[in-house]
Formats: C-alpha cells, structure tokens, sequence
C-alpha cells in the first residue's frame, strides 16, 4: 500500500517538495541572520536614539520576531506542496493565530514588573505608581492581554465567546463560595496596596515575621528574612496584623545608661556629662533635634548618666559603625578624667562585737 503511494507521487510533485523544504530552510537561515546582523543593527540604533522605551519595546519582541520568519516562510512554502491547499480556511486560520500568538507573546514581555511603561506614566502623567503596585498593574495587564488573546483566537475558529461569558456569570456563585480564602487574600492585597503601610524593599515587622519585602502578588506577599529565608504569607493574614515599616525612620534611636562608680567626684562627674553632651551635639551624624545626657539615677551599685540621642542615618551597618565610633569615645572620655564604670558589687560591714567573737574563737582553738 505504502508503495502505490509513493509511486503516484509524479516527478513535478517530488520538485514541488524540494522546493517547500527548501523555503522553509530558507526562512530558517534567514531567520539566523535576522538574529546575528538585522536585530543587532536594530538595538544598536535604538541605543543611539537614547530611549529607554523604544530599547525595551524592541527586547520585549526580539524572541517572537524570530518565530514571524517561521510563519511566513511556512505560509510561502505551502503554496508549492502539493497537498495542501494555500487558501484552505482552517490553514489560514492556524497562520493568523500563530501571528496573534506572536503579538501576544511580544505584549507580555513587555508588561513585565520591570518595564518603564510605569514610570513614563509617572513622569507623562499626574497618576502616581508606588512600587507596590506596579506588580499589581503588570499582572493585571498580562491577565487582560491574554484573556483578549484567547478570546480573539476563539472567534478565530467561529467559537462564540458571549456563550462562554454567560456560562461564567452561572457559575460566578459556585466559584465564590470555592474561592473565599482567594478571595480574601486578594481584598487583603487590596488593602495593602491603597493603604500603602509598606512598598517592595522597605524593611518590616510583624508579630510573625521579620524582613525585606521582595514581591507581593494577587493571594500573598513574599518576604526575605535577615537569616536569607524566603516566606510567603497570604495577604489576609498580614492586612490584619500591625505592621511596623522600619525603613520609613527618619532617624534610629540610640538609648542607654552609663553607669560610673560611686567614688567618682562630682565634677569629675559633672565633666564626663558635659563632654559627653558636647561630642554628641557636634557629631556630624548624630540628629541633633534630640540629644539628651543627664546624671539621673542614684542606682544600687552605680551613678547613672542616661544617655538618650538619635543618628541621622536608618541605615543598619552605618548605624553599628555610629554607635561603636560613640561608644569608643565615651571610653576616651572617662580615661581622660579618671572615671571607672561600675560593676555590680556588694559591701558587707561587720560591727566590732562580731569582729571580738570570731577574734576570740580564733584565739580558743589555737
């Protein structure tokens, strides 16, 4: 059986073959320079042009361009095999979604969390995009893009789309009761995007959780921990937990007792405040709105100078760096006047008659 096909198959057939697979191999080669030399020329003229939309516009559709060469060069190739016909409806109709595919892939990389398109509508426009919500947008817009994608594919083959719409709104109570806990989670987004306690990269802290925001999407937020783990919590649970945004500080506290010995003079004591004070007050990074150094507290072991200021920088490194570089000083400061920290110690006094009873019973025993 096999053999009378191929014997019918007549010499101009084998020719009309050759020269499909050859377009095709064509288009294939073509598609290579395409890539090395045409799209090359392409970026490296959009980089001399200086727009940063055009040059992502351009990498947004450099792989699906790729796949226009294929769909041409196939489309041309049929017209000379000799068993498909080039006007063939359902042949057409495959080409043209392979075009839409093509559109839509190229839209998507382009709706990426990435892309300018937000900030040129920060900078074109009066609408303001906080960071946490351009994942929101690019989401939202990639969901739409494919979702018209879809439906102009379905039309594509004659499928009526309005049916499957109302086939949705039948089932949309069905859905929402399967669906709370998705639901909720993305009310919960909804709240953290139009209250804004926090944007990607601020630094929080939760009652269950503490770190850098690196992502917050439709049902959850993603957080990295200072030990480098990555938790994903939904956005139900963290709308209603309070919610403290370390990295809106404008300043860090720094607070603490310095404690001296009892023994120490009063204008010993009085020197080590007023340096202390003066150093603090003239520190470059130390905010100087607030800066308190007082001899306070009379405490069971010590004399305490409370200490009580902030650094202008929020910054966590820097802010050890401040604090060490302080506290160093302060040690110069009481070597200087001859002040010694005090430690927790304990004096115990004995009256004389004890001190003639234990002398004694020494006495009896020798």
């Amino acid at each position: 059986m096999n053999w009378q096909f191929w014997n019918r198959i007549s010499t101009e057939d084998w020719i009309n073959i050759a020269i499909s697979l050859g377009i095709v191999l064509l288009f294939l080669i073509l598609r290579k320079l395409f890539t090395k030399y045409v799209f090359y020329l392409i970026v490296k003229l959009t980089k001399m042009a200086k727009s940063e939309f055009l040059n992502q516009i351009v990498e947004a559709f450099e792989r699906p361009l790729r796949w226009i060469f294929i769909l041409i060069g196939l489309y041309v190739a049929i017209d000379f095999f000799p068993y498909i016909e080039q006007n063939n409806p359902l042949l057409l109709s495959l080409i043209r979604v392979g075009y839409i595919i093509v559109v839509t892939w190229g839209l998507f990389n382009l709706s990426s969390n990435s892309s300018i398109l937000f900030m040129k509508l920060n900078s074109h426009t009066n609408i303001e995009i906080d960071r946490i919500l351009i994942p929101f947008l690019s989401k939202a817009i990639r969901v739409i893009i494919i979702a018209i994608s879809i439906s102009i594919i379905a039309q594509e083959f004659d499928y009526d789309v309005g049916t499957f719409v109302a086939g949705l709104g039948i089932g949309g109570l069905a859905f929402a009761l399967a669906a709370q806990e998705v639901i909720k989670n993305l009310f919960g987004g909804v709240v953290i995007i139009t209250e804004k306690p926090f944007s990607i990269g601020n630094w929080i802290q939760t009652p269950s959780i503490e770190g850098i925001v690196e992502d917050i999407n439709f049902r959850s937020t993603i957080i990295r921990t200072f030990s480098d783990a990555l938790i994903t919590i939904p956005n139900s649970t963290l709308s209603n937990e309070p919610i403290t945004n370390w990295s809106e500080m404008g300043k860090r506290q720094i607070s603490f007792n310095l404690r001296v010995e009892y023994s120490t003079p009063k204008d010993k004591l009085e020197s080590v405040t007023n340096k202390i004070r003066d150093y603090l007050q003239n520190h470059p990074e130390v905010h100087p709105d607030t800066i308190f150094v007082h001899f306070t507290d009379y405490n069971s072991s010590s004399l305490d100078i409370m200490l009580y200021f902030f650094t202008s920088t929020t910054v966590w490194a820097e802010y050890l760096r401040i604090k060490e570089e302080i506290n160093f000083k302060i040690l110069d400061i009481l070597a200087e006047e001859g002040v010694s920290v005090a430690f927790p110690s304990r004096t115990v006094y004995m009256d004389d008659a004890n001190k003639q009873a234990s002398s004694n019973t020494s006495l009896n025993e020798e």
